[in-house]
């Protein structure tokens, strides 16, 4: 395995310190495109894997950062963030986040999206998300995600 940071995991590195993280990206044991593949990689709950996911409230691209085992029910989070939630269409989600489906990390995109975590991700001491590209992942907790992120709590269950 290679120890070369993609360069999409070293500009999340670079977000990241910036925004007074300790910035240290993880290669992943293998490749891992979903929650259920990181978390037996990492060796961790699945809970404590952090999906960034984009979809559009209304006509706008906003992130969602979802607890692993957690689907997004788009009619009740969408009502909870006072619009229609729908699916991005994926060159969207590209273009937002300059990240490839599967890797897309909660930071580190040449766009400002809004964000919104799920707050069933606080029920895990620490948990790990995608740093850019699927084979590498950095390690937060929940209150340092909402800060680095500058995101918003919500229910999405």
């Amino acid at each position: 395995m290679s120890t070369t940071l993609h360069p999409n995991a070293a500009h999340v590195s670079e977000t990241l310190i910036a925004r007074g993280h300790h910035g240290v990206i993880v290669a992943s044991p293998e490749s891992a495109h979903t929650a259920t593949e990181a978390a037996g990689a990492l060796g961790v709950d699945v809970g404590a894997i952090v999906k960034s996911l984009v979809f559009l409230l209304d006509d706008e691209p906003v992130l969602l950062l979802v607890s692993g085992s957690h689907r997004v029910d788009l009619p009740r989070t969408g009502k909870r963030l006072d619009g229609a939630l729908t699916p991005a269409p994926l060159d969207m989600i590209t273009t937002a986040t300059a990240q490839p489906v599967g890797g897309v990390a909660p930071l580190g995109h040449p766009t400002n999206l809004q964000t919104f975590v799920d707050s069933a991700l606080g029920d895990h001491r620490e948990l790990w998300a995608a740093a850019g590209h699927p084979s590498f992942v950095f390690r937060t907790t929940y209150s340092e995600l909402l800060r680095i992120t500058a995101g918003l709590s919500v229910d999405m269950d």
